[in-house]
């Protein structure tokens, strides 16, 4: 019997990070995909992500902390990407083909879209990712009352902005 070779704790971290990166996938496309819009900017921004986290993996501290970690990653890359004035040609835009939407409620995706990058973060992750607010709290680096805080005020919001959409 041939003895077990150890990972090296870089390599370990290396392929937990990858383990997550795969099993989180289409969490972490959906939420780009409900800032970008696009399908393709969603892909490049989960894939920017990916090597990212994977190049840096030896700087993750604890393990216990590597999904939270990853997910700021992916925030990070959703806030830079929306952060720059991108310019296309007409022409791409006009032939662009729609990309399909996620969300079942339009009015529900609408009135997400007026809120705030932050508090719309927060209900996509409580509602949408169902991720703890001790988590959320966690991945914002914020205090989980102000958590709370945003997130209750958010969907005081949505509820207002649907009710407005009903009627």
């Amino acid at each position: 019997m041939k003895p077990r070779k150890r990972l090296s704790p870089r390599k370990a971290k290396e392929d937990l990070v990858e383990a997550l990166l795969i099993s989180n996938y289409n969490r972490y496309y959906r939420l780009a995909l409900s800032y970008t819009k696009s399908e393709d900017d969603a892909a490049d921004i989960v894939q920017n992500s990916a090597y990212k986290a994977i190049k840096n993996s030896g700087s993750l501290k604890q393990d216990s902390y590597a999904a939270t970690w990853l997910y700021r990653i992916v925030l990070n890359e959703i806030f830079t990407f929306c952060g720059q004035k991108k310019t296309e040609a007409l022409d791409a835009v006009l032939h662009e083909p729609e990309a399909s939407d996620t969300y079942e409620d339009i009015d529900l995706k609408r009135a997400l879209d007026t809120l705030p990058a932050k508090d719309k973060m927060i209900v996509e992750l409580k509602y949408f990712e169902e991720m703890k607010l001790e988590e959320i709290a966690a991945l914002m680096q914020e205090n989980v009352n102000t958590v709370k805080s945003r997130l209750y005020r958010s969907i005081k919001k949505l509820r207002l902005a649907l009710d407005a959409s009903h009627t």
